[in-house]
């Protein structure tokens, strides 16, 4: 299983529907945005179905690695690492300056050990506690 770009919207969607609403309850209006339009869609497939996906964005300097989910049948098999790692190259090849991401408070420790540091306070998305954090280059 590698990590891929892909241009069906649909495979992260499908895979954002099943862990961010169904799993972990945050609503549709909470999940979606406008911002997948002109995002770099990340996706790992098992045997040609889509088992994780990220989203890449970009503001000047600055790359954004969000929407980063793995189906409970393939956690542990570290997907959410390649994703993170694929986003971290992309942007660096781009030559932004830093990468963030919003985690969930109970994610804190994994991207950690990928080289993010937390900074700013704690903050409410949905019903779940997030920290920003960041990699500098």
């Amino acid at each position: 299983m590698k990590v891929e770009v892909t241009e069906d919207l649909s495979e992260a969607h499908h895979i954002r529907r099943v862990v961010f609403i169904d799993e972990q309850g945050f609503t549709e209006a909470e999940e979606w945005d406008a911002l997948d339009a002109g995002a770099v869609q990340l996706v790992v497939r098992d045997g040609g179905a889509p088992v994780a996906s990220a989203r890449l964005l970009r503001d000047g300097a600055t790359g954004k690695i969000g929407r980063i989910c793995v189906l409970k049948s393939h956690r542990g098999l570290s997907l959410g690492a390649a994703l993170v790692r694929y986003g971290i190259d992309h942007f660096r090849k781009e030559g932004a300056a830093r990468v963030y991401l919003s985690a969930q408070e109970q994610a804190l420790g994994f991207y950690e050990k990928l080289g993010f540091r937390a900074y700013g306070a704690r903050y409410m998305d949905g019903a779940v506690a997030h920290r920003d954090m960041e990699l500098v280059f």
